[in-house]
């Protein structure tokens, strides 16, 4: 029986091992897709502490995974399908095999909210997507539609500009939540058209995207805005499901917890983005993952 299962390597899961290991406490991190987690989706980090002019996320995971590296914990490719309480601790039923331990903590993520509107569904990975790093390059010339106005619908937009021959930024409100920092290179790049106090109501196309009906949610007028590809950015959904009715969540399916990130079951901590709480960043990610580890040694030592 292991002393701490770590369920998510992203910025959280990452960081409470780091702490976990320097607990000396006997440690092991599940993760079922990418070490790094949704960061991955975006192509830097400005403002994580350190990095004057960013960084880019790839280069700043691997430092997260060298840093645990060095410390011998093992980061193992399993998904978590199901936790039961058990004497002294936790079975974690994992995709390959179970995993015991003493505690837990869930830092599992998040992943990109749907619009649901006619189209989406249909025309994912046929010029609808969800992460710009990863298919920008294939919109290059193209007139694309970029939806949503907090900081990574930004990011992306900008990213995107470079490949793009236009990009139309969709947001149903007059501001944007992003960073003055980033709205401000938005408004001055003149490849990007913002379009704001509206939504997308359709996605057209028979094989491949060919446009997106946009709706103002003033006026309630209708226009079709020709374009080969759509970035969606409208929010995360907590990786939660797994969890099923093990912990007390809030009705979209975050974790709730203490400030000392403990969870309503004993033993079980949370951390990152499958938790409630007010900013999701890298940095406040890695804070929980701190703050989780540091929890989950102290309920080992009163034990």
């Amino acid at each position: 029986m292991h002393d701490l299962i770590i369920i998510g390597a992203g910025p959280a899961g990452l960081t409470a091992a780091l702490y976990a290991a320097r607990f000396k406490m006997d440690t092991v991190v599940l993760e079922k897709m990418s070490v790094g987690g949704q960061i991955l989706l975006s192509p830097s980090v400005e403002n994580y502490p350190g990095f004057p002019g960013g960084i880019s996320t790839f280069e700043l995971v691997d430092k997260f995974r060298k840093q645990v590296d060095e410390l011998g914990v093992p980061i193992e490719s399993a998904e978590v399908l199901d936790i039961q309480p058990k004497a002294g601790g936790y079975c974690v039923k994992a995709s390959e095999k179970d995993y015991q331990a003493r505690c837990l903590i869930i830092a599992s993520g998040a992943q990109s909210k749907r619009l649901n509107v006619a189209g989406e569904e249909r025309l994912i990975g046929k010029g609808v997507s969800y992460c710009g790093t990863c298919d920008g390059p294939l919109f290059k010339s193209k007139d694309i539609v970029v939806v949503g106005g907090g900081d990574r619908a930004v990011e992306d937009a900008l990213f995107l500009s470079s490949y793009a021959k236009s990009v139309s930024i969709i947001h149903r409100r007059s501001e944007f939540r992003a960073s003055g920092i980033l709205v401000d290179k938005l408004k001055k790049d003149p490849k990007i058209n913002l379009i704001l106090d509206s939504v997308i109501a359709e996605i057209s196309g028979t094989q491949r995207v060919e446009g997106v009906r946009v709706k103002n949610v003033k006026t309630n007028k209708e226009t079709q805005i020709p374009c080969q590809g759509v970035f969606i950015f409208v929010g995360i959904k907590p990786n939660t499901d797994f969890l099923k009715n093990l912990l007390e969540k809030d009705e979209f399916g975050f974790i709730i917890t203490d400030q000392a990130l403990i969870s309503s079951k004993v033993g079980i901590f949370a951390a990152g983005d499958c938790i409630r709480k007010s900013l999701y960043q890298v940095v406040s990610a890695c804070s929980d993952g701190a703050v989780a580890a540091d929890s989950a040694h102290k309920y080992l030592l009163n034990r």
